[in-house]
């Protein structure tokens, strides 16, 4: 069996390693301009370079989003940076306008190009006209329905590629194209500065009483009328093959290296089961049901796949995520003393229980035994964000594995 490629995302490279490490065939990524992530720590050049010949290494594939909608003021310096893409040689580009997708043609048109998300694609003729122009791929656009893609995939030639979202955060606007952003803010969500107003908590004005805010409950905390609960779609693997999607994009390239290792990994063994037979996909459905709530999310919902989604299974009357887990680092190399480097990402102490989570599914819960400084001073925990230190754990760890901590319910 053919299985779809599973598409992670990377805001660094340090999350980049982790994603080609649990699972990822390819990673997306995006540059210090151009993409639509501008508030993700995004990649300089070297850490590009660095980045896309570590996934070569391990047979994965880097795609880089170039997805903005551009002015006219974004021209030249696009032609620059496709000029610097051809050096680093990704496997695709990620666009959306039509300028940038004849600037990336003629610049390097040796580099694949991917047509976005961004760009409405709707129907099979879309993907026929990109086709046309020598597209490889278009990901389809969030509105459509499991039998809209299976349709277009009848109508499009073998070599045309369908990628489509299949988890994480929902934007609320017509093909993520949201003006909202920009009109509260002045910050362009299709320059790549979107500062979420969906999730903000908003009241109604009669027009008679200006200054009379009025609030709409839907319960005693109010409601969140444009916020989408996060997509899943773990449960519906077979169907999405039997769509015919050649690409399973995941969101989140303002995600953590726990959310990226947590959901990477999670799909990738409900893909490797279901190659094994149907059966072994369904008999471990409550590990991956489990091991997938245990990332970051807003509640989940199957989005527009089976039909226009109600406000049961599409809106969230909070902005609230849920968090069981906290992340707290990933292994280095080992020094001399035999521990382990870490940087750290959340404080923890001797003596406290943590897990580490690998890449083939274990989760080992351990003790903390030692943290070193990079001083050689032993502390008794690590309350400083991206600290360099040195940990022994009771037990051998391999380089990638991450640190995390279970959080008590609420």
């Amino acid at each position: 069996m053919k299985l779809p490629e599973l598409l992670v995302p990377a805001s660094s490279l340090e999350v980049l390693k982790v994603a080609v490490i649990f699972g990822a065939d390819a990673v997306y990524i995006g540059g210090e301009a151009f993409g639509l992530r501008a508030k993700a720590k995004n990649f300089s050049k070297s850490d590009m370079a660095e980045g896309i010949a570590f996934a070569h290494e391990h047979g994965v594939k880097v795609y880089v989003t170039a997805n903005i909608l551009a002015h006219n003021r974004d021209l030249e310096g696009a032609k620059e940076y496709f000029h610097e893409l051809k050096e680093m040689k990704p496997d695709a580009l990620i666009i959306a306008d039509p300028g940038m997708y004849t600037l990336a043609e003629q610049i390097c048109p040796e580099i694949e190009r991917h047509i976005s998300t961004q760009a409405n694609n709707t129907n099979y003729e879309t993907y026929l006209f990109w086709h046309r122009l020598g597209a490889k791929r278009v990901v389809s656009a969030r509105e459509l329905s499991i039998e809209e893609i299976k349709e277009i995939r009848a109508h499009i030639p073998d070599d045309m590629e369908i990628e489509t979202f299949i988890h994480g955060a929902m934007c609320i606007s017509y093909s993520g194209r949201c003006l909202l952003s920009n009109y509260f803010t002045g910050r362009d969500a299709n320059q790549g500065a979107c500062t979420h107003p969906c999730r903000w908590k908003y009241a109604v004005v009669e027009e008679q009483r200006p200054g009379q805010y009025l609030p709409v409950y839907e319960n005693e905390r109010g409601t969140y009328i444009f916020n989408s609960k996060d997509l899943c779609m773990i449960e519906h693997i077979p169907d999405l093959i039997d769509a015919g999607i050649d690409s399973l994009k995941i969101e989140g390239r303002m995600k953590t290296a726990l959310y990226v290792a947590t959901v990477a990994r999670t799909y990738r063994r409900a893909l490797d089961d279901f190659a094994k037979g149907r059966d072994v996909y369904e008999a471990n459905m409550p590990w991956y049901q489990e091991q997938i709530s245990n990332c970051t999310y807003r509640q989940f919902t199957t989005g527009f796949f089976y039909g226009r989604p109600d406000e049961n299974t599409q809106i969230y009357d909070s902005n609230t995520y849920v968090k069981e887990y906290t992340y707290l680092g990933i292994v280095g190399p080992v020094n001399d003393a035999g521990l382990y480097r870490i940087e750290q990402r959340n404080k923890f102490s001797v003596g406290e229980t943590i897990e580490v989570m690998k890449p083939d599914g274990t989760n080992i819960e351990t003790t903390v035994k030692r943290i070193v400084n990079e001083e050689g001073e032993d502390m008794p925990s690590a309350p400083h964000p991206k600290q360099v230190l040195y940990i022994d754990l009771g037990l051998e760890l391999d380089a990638y594995d991450i640190l995390r901590r279970q959080e008590p319910e609420a």
